[in-house]
């Protein structure tokens, strides 16, 4: 079936109303951006569940910026560089109830961080929603509070059994999490840059569930997490130059961790890292895990891979540890050359670019049970298995 769809065409001045734009669009239609910045005008948000509390029914108090309620848009602009969504609110682009709408190409930024240390706060928040976010730059959303001296504004959260696709963006300079996925939620992450905040670069927690491929995570607390019983498959991932840990597996999480680099990261670089020795499971394989560990200890020790679990629970196959601070393993037996694993030099091809000389040692060594495009045995790190766009 063929739907007609609208198209509202709005040029930036004093008499462009955005919000009044979104409020006035009919279901189902676009309305496309031409250059220059659209300012919201905030308002209290008061919400009777909390995204990440200890207890769902929480009163939250905030504000919002653009609001996308009860029907499907279509937000395009014309140029991200030049298409500017100035959010001026804690909760900057609001999606709630809004099924299978789209943002792409504008940059989203200027949030400002409610007071309430329970608002989770971001340049694009879904809540009931399904959304498809790709070519945008979130950025900047660096106005704080005094009474959230720590907490700030991530990039983009989602809650309340929401689903996106996350594609192709530049999440970068705010002042939380790159991507945080709360209670219910599902994303598809991937060819996103994300890079210089504070928490974790993507956070995936509670019951939540999450694809992330083909990221490049940097300059957070943290790189890639699973918390609570949440689950994720994270693959071909560059997670370099993180204060903390590069990857964590908590509580009772599950990950499959396949082809990736974690590198320079200030303490470890991969760690199950739970309370109980029942809780959490992993599928650790064809990773390079190297040169962390310049950072004084704070998250976990300076190591490569760090078994704060039951080691029966996880598996931990040809992967490629090497040249970390204080060693490649902790609390675990050495598993250089058992299993597949190894520890040599992966020669990258640069200090930014992670993919691998010709001459590099972890070509087709990787897992057997996975191939790479052209039906050979797998490299390590990120050129291996399925990786091209």
């Amino acid at each position: 079936m063929i739907i007609a769809v609208s198209i509202s065409f709005a040029q930036p001045n004093q008499l462009i109303d955005l919000q009044k734009m979104i409020d006035d669009a009919q279901n189902g239609e676009t309305i496309l951006l031409k250059g220059g910045t659209y300012d919201a005008v905030p308002s209290e948000y008061i919400e009777e569940l909390c995204g990440n509390c200890g207890e769902h029914q929480t009163t939250v108090h905030g504000t919002k910026g653009f609001v996308i309620k009860d029907k499907t848009i279509h937000i395009k602009g014309e140029d991200k560089e030049k298409v500017i969504l100035h959010t001026n609110a804690g909760y900057g682009v609001l999606f709630i109830n809004s099924q299978h709408s789209s943002i792409s190409n504008v940059t989203i930024g200027g949030g400002v961080r409610d007071t309430s240390g329970d608002a989770t706060n971001a340049g694009i928040v879904l809540k009931y929603s399904k959304v498809r976010i790709f070519d945008c730059i979130i950025s900047n959303d660096t106005a704080r509070s005094n009474k959230t001296p720590i907490v700030g504004v991530s990039g983009i959260i989602l809650r309340e059994n929401s689903e996106a696709i996350i594609r192709n963006n530049i999440i970068r300079n705010n002042t939380w999490d790159g991507v945080a996925l709360y209670r219910g939620a599902v994303a598809y992450i991937m060819d996103n840059i994300i890079e210089n905040g504070r928490g974790a670069g993507v956070g995936i927690t509670w019951d939540a569930a999450a694809f992330v491929f083909r990221n490049r995570v940097s300059g957070f607390w943290k790189g890639i997490g699973t918390f609570g019983t949440s689950t994720a498959v994270v693959k071909n991932n560059a997670v370099f130059d993180n204060l903390g840990w590069g990857i964590v597996i908590s509580g009772n999480s599950h990950m499959q961790l396949e082809n990736n680099v974690i590198t320079r990261n200030g303490n470890c670089g991969v760690a199950p890292w739970v309370d109980s020795l029942e809780n959490g499971t992993g599928v650790i394989t064809n990773n390079i895990i190297t040169e962390n560990g310049w950072r004084k200890e704070w998250v976990c020790p300076q190591v490569g891979y760090w078994m704060n679990a039951n080691p029966s629970r996880f598996t931990f196959t040809y992967n490629n540890v090497w040249n970390n601070s204080a060693g490649e393993y902790r609390d675990i037996s050495d598993m250089t050359g058992k299993y597949g694993n190894v520890s040599v030099d992966p020669l990258f091809k640069g200090q930014y670019d992670f993919t691998l000389q010709a001459s590099s040692p972890l070509l087709n060594i990787g897992n057997p049970a996975i191939s790479n495009l052209n039906g050979t045995q797998s490299h390590m790190g990120i050129d291996g298995g399925q990786s091209v766009k």
